[in-house]
């Protein structure tokens, strides 16, 4: 069983940066893919970035590439997204995922996962 817990949201005002971290009881979690999702009021949840364990692989979704960065600290259990240059349309809830990939498998950034955190509102207003 793997359990992640995230914290980092919070109001921010377009342009501004925000850093939302997931901390992932079982780590390191060899041939994992962990991601963030994103769910905005009356939209799917969607991919926005995730890492490979395994070869630290990354993907990012077209609507944040050159703003967010995916990174991980092993030494504190952790997964980051730093978020930075945030509109209002990243206004979401923000959720950190975990999915075993097996050695060889390329890295997805689509549901379904099979473990995911309580979620964190990140709110982009001014």
């Amino acid at each position: 069983q793997v359990q992640l817990v995230e914290s980092g949201g919070g109001l921010v005002q377009p342009g501004g940066s925000l850093r939302v971290s997931c901390v992932v009881s079982r780590f390191p979690l060899d041939y994992y893919a962990i991601g963030w999702f994103r769910q905005a009021p009356g939209k799917e949840r969607e991919g926005v970035s995730c890492i490979s364990t395994s070869d630290g692989s990354t993907y990012y979704a077209d609507s944040v590439k050159g703003r967010f960065t995916i990174s991980r600290d092993n030494a504190k259990n952790t997964v980051y997204l730093q978020m930075n240059s945030l509109k209002p349309e990243d206004t979401a809830v923000y959720y950190c995922a975990a999915d075993p990939l097996g050695p060889s498998v390329p890295l997805r950034c689509y549901t379904p996962y099979d473990y995911w955190g309580q979620g964190t509102q990140v709110t982009v207003s001014s």
